[in-house]
């Protein structure tokens, strides 16, 4: 019964560290017998600022339940990002249905030169400096998809330094 206590607020404490920041919000309407049904769909970005990051969608009649299913999905979609130094390892190219979008690593004290959705992602997953484009669609959810999908290509410079038998400066010049 104690295990289970403490279990619970080690899992309460590993939640409240997570901030989460909503990218769109949706009106959306559906045409029936009577009228019209309107619900509101939410994306949302969720983060620890250390190299964890999700992102979800939820969708309900009012605003706040729509948000807080968008924090649920994106909670249960979390990555590992590889963080290298205040950047990311290498250039990356991410793609999701018709949007596209380019991380580039920057030098350190650049910022974080984006907009929109990748800039909440990047923000939130604790990428200091990163150089980034925005390609073909200007959906919200389609280019945060894609962010997170380049993200999570992303290699970790240890690991392919193991895997290649070689050293980690001379794999990454």
């Amino acid at each position: 019964m104690v295990e289970k206590r403490r279990n619970n607020r080690a899992r309460e404490e590993q939640e409240t560290e997570f901030k989460d920041q909503v990218i769109s919000i949706r009106r959306t309407t559906k045409v029936v017998k009577g009228g019209k049904n309107l619900s509101f769909s939410a994306l949302v970005a969720v983060g620890n600022e250390n190299g964890t990051v999700g992102v979800g969608s939820g969708k309900a009649r009012e605003v706040p339940p729509a948000i807080s299913k968008a924090i649920e999905d994106a909670k249960k979609n979390l990555i590992q990002v590889p963080i290298r130094g205040t950047t990311i390892p290498h250039f990356i190219k991410g793609v999701h249905c018709g949007g596209a979008v380019i991380l580039r690593p920057a030098s350190e004290g650049t910022g974080v030169i984006a907009g929109g959705a990748v800039r909440v992602i990047m923000e939130l997953s604790g990428i200091k400096d990163i150089l980034t484009k925005s390609l073909r669609s200007n959906n919200k959810i389609s280019v945060a998809h894609a962010t997170i999908n380049a993200l999570k290509n992303l290699k970790n410079p240890a690991d392919l330094s193991i895997i290649r038998d070689k050293d980690e400066e001379m794999i990454w010049q």
